[in-house]
């Protein structure tokens, strides 16, 4: 890519798309494309075609997709699934059809098998049941995957994929019922110090409540007191946790570095050509909280609730792939759990209800 080739970053505003076009200005590509989706609904096949008629976008970087945690994932599989198909399927073959010529495709590593081997490799993929509670939308970005290698295949074009880690970073969900486990103990731990000091009007604010009777409602609902948090589970199940910021370099790192050519070998059967992004390592719940805890400065005791599911207990991925094109991670999780708590805590009057 150029400095001044036209990108399209797709689902700009959100945590992966965000760090994309951070990753890009600091990099000094000067000609982002950015649209909102009241500006450009990617689910519009129309909308999209004419989008891409008229900008005729160079690259694009597809983050845009339809997310949730496990409760949204299980009740709306429909619109998952639906919506997730539709926004790539669009976003794909319109840069097909208008000669775009390098595509990366952003997805998770929920596509491998509930019970796949540990580390996940890229050839783990479709070699088991998926978990069930997001399925749909695990099967629409294998179908992403497919139709990018497709699309190379029938038509040549240079459409990649990759499959990040869990991600945390600035912009994340710190919604207490829907986010993922690490901003949501940054919050929970947060909300606990703020009572630790005594700072009922900053409890209110942090909940957007209009008392502190009705802050206590939520507080009692999520285990949260001046005195102890409690935590989902034993503590014991293991995870993987990417900086959204080096995802956004490794990300580069491919549009830069790594073309469709450099996996399609002389094999009649090509697959698999995505590529994992993780740390290659992984750390205990109860050890995360306890880092968070010390960083955020709660005094309080971490209780575990045993009687709640503790999930998957190992999920980690192989990026041995990836490191051999030339990338490695370079944001140890302390280091990133302090850079993202200075964020929430600077951010969380604006961001309390992400």
């Amino acid at each position: 890519m150029e400095k001044s080739s036209k990108i399209f970053v797709a689902g700009h505003k959100g945590l992966v798309g965000s760090a994309l076009v951070r990753k890009l200005k600091k990099e000094g590509f000067t000609n982002l494309l950015m649209k909102s989706s009241k500006e450009l609904d990617l689910k519009d096949a129309n909308a999209v075609h004419t989008f891409f008629k008229t900008e005729k976008p160079e690259y694009i970087f597809l983050a845009a997709a339809k997310v949730g945690g496990i409760v949204a994932n299980n009740i709306y599989r429909g619109t998952f699934i639906y919506d997730n198909l539709m926004i790539q399927n669009n976003v794909i073959h319109n840069s097909y059809l208008e000669g775009v010529k390098k595509l990366l495709f952003l997805g998770s590593t929920c596509i491998y098998p509930k019970e796949a081997p540990q580390p996940m490799r890229e050839d783990d993929l479709l070699t088991g049941p998926l978990e069930y509670t997001n399925e749909p939308y695990a099967i629409a970005k294998i179908a992403g995957i497919k139709t990018c290698e497709s699309y190379n295949l029938q038509y040549g074009t240079n459409f990649l994929s990759v499959m990040p880690t869990n991600l945390y970073g600035p912009n994340d969900n710190f919604n207490l019922e829907k986010s993922h486990v690490l901003p949501a103990l940054i919050r929970k731990l947060h909300l606990a110090k703020l009572l630790e000091q005594g700072k009922k009007e900053a409890v209110v604010q942090n909940l957007n409540v209009s008392s502190f009777e009705e802050a206590q409602n939520d507080l009692d609902l999520f285990g949260i007191s001046a005195e102890r948090v409690i935590i989902w589970g034993t503590g014991k199940p293991l995870r993987e946790f990417l900086h959204v910021d080096d995802m956004a370099d490794a990300c580069l790192h491919v549009m830069q570095h790594y073309n469709f050519k450099d996996v399609r070998s002389n094999n009649t059967e090509v697959r698999n050509t995505h590529l994992n992004i993780g740390t290659g390592k992984d750390i205990s719940i109860a050890d995360l909280a306890l880092m968070i805890q010390k960083i955020i400065g709660f005094s309080g005791t971490l209780f575990f609730d045993t009687g709640k599911p503790d999930g998957t207990m190992r999920k980690l991925t192989d990026s041995s792939r990836i490191n051999k094109l030339g990338w490695t991670p370079k944001i140890t999780l302390d280091e990133g759990v302090r850079e993202v708590y200075q964020w929430y805590s600077n951010f969380c009057d604006i961001y309390r209800d992400a």
